[in-house]
């Protein structure tokens, strides 16, 4: 079990319904130690459970997105059989990018270094904006160990298999600037304006119409549709499922009425 949380994770709800999570232990460079890792559960979970919600942003406090998994305790694990290991490994990979499951969009703002399971988290995130001068890294192999937090799996998702090859195998390391020109990164900006433009980004998501964002990020996930036929399927199911909704009636009239709509997720 992970130790109780105390401040190390803020949660700000704001007005519009977006959740801003920051991890706020900067003396470790935001690492996923316990008690953060515990306070993130609880936060996510709370989250999943707030009709109100429309879009969270995700970011570090410090220099720092987040320094990824706390290695101090990696030490002594060559004592420890593989099967208690796995079940640590599973629980604190789950934990961490339960984010993903979230309905709603989530953007990570990459305030500073994204390392590791750090850079993982963010990648997990639907969107991405990074100061220009973070370092992204996921420097596994180089400490002896295999990639974990669906780094196999977020890195091709992201950005293709030739960079995650360069990065997971050759340890490349990228600027927030250069993830941007990799689609590693949706855009990158000047340190002390990556949290504003992301929360920019947020307020227009939480601007659109719920049921169908909601769907939309349904629909794009885990890469897609594997196939057009695939996505029709879907979207002539989803889209009559937003065409019986108030939100599209008011879309349209707010249209007409020349006029910015004022969704309601019904």
């Amino acid at each position: 079990m992970f130790a109780e949380p105390a401040d190390v994770l803020l949660i700000e709800r704001r007005p519009d319904g977006v959740a801003v999570l920051t991890l706020n232990d900067p003396g470790r460079r935001n690492a996923m130690a316990d008690d953060l890792t515990a306070a993130w559960k609880r936060a996510v979970e709370d989250l999943r459970a707030d009709a109100g919600l429309r879009c969270v942003v995700v970011t570090g406090a410090g220099t720092a997105f987040s320094s990824g998994g706390e290695l101090s305790w990696l030490a002594g694990t060559g004592d420890v059989a593989v099967p208690p290991l796995r079940d640590r490994m599973l629980e604190f990979y789950r934990t961490w990018l339960a984010i993903r499951g979230l309905e709603v969009p989530t953007i990570a703002a990459v305030n500073g270094h994204a390392v590791g399971a750090g850079l993982c988290l963010a990648l997990a995130c639907d969107l991405r904006y990074a100061a220009r001068d973070a370092k992204l890294l996921a420097p596994f192999t180089a400490l002896g160990l295999h990639p974990g937090m669906a780094a196999t799996w977020l890195f091709p998702e992201v950005a293709g298999l030739p960079l995650a090859r360069e990065m997971l195998l050759a340890g490349r390391v990228l600027t927030g600037a250069e993830a941007a020109g990799h689609g590693l990164v949706n855009q990158a900006f000047p340190r002390e304006d990556v949290l504003a433009e992301s929360l920019a980004v947020a307020a227009r998501i939480a601007a659109q119409a719920p049921i169908a964002t909601r769907l939309t990020k349904v629909a794009l996930a885990n890469g897609g549709h594997p196939d057009m036929e695939s996505a029709l399927r879907w979207e002539s199911l989803a889209q009559p499922v937003t065409m019986a909704s108030r939100d599209m009636r008011e879309g349209l009239a707010a249209q007409r009425e020349k006029r910015s709509p004022q969704f309601s997720g019904e």
